[in-house]
């Protein structure tokens, strides 16, 4: 299974608010300006779409994908659909 991780890297003084998206294989992601035009998830979501185009070989659909808070609470973890398991009754 491929989790993007998504994070919220705050403003400075001198660069705008950012969102990052990365994954295991590639910690350094990308880094996407924020669409202010966008709530929250919509935002790491567009970050983690663009994640998907620039950095993976294989690109399965992206249109469609299921995701969580992260641990550290800056961001989300967003999955593929078709990556599920169930627990034998």
């Amino acid at each position: 299974m491929q989790a993007i991780h998504t994070k919220y890297i705050p403003a400075t003084d001198t660069r705008a608010a950012k969102i990052k998206a990365y994954n295991e294989s590639n910690p350094r992601g990308v880094i996407v300006s924020i669409d202010y035009d966008l709530d929250d998830v919509g935002r790491h979501f567009k970050a983690a779409q663009e994640f998907i185009n620039k950095k993976l070989t294989f690109i399965p659909a992206h249109d469609h994908m299921v995701y969580g808070g992260s641990a550290d609470g800056k961001g989300y973890v967003f999955c593929f659909p078709f990556d599920t398991i169930k627990v034998p009754a």
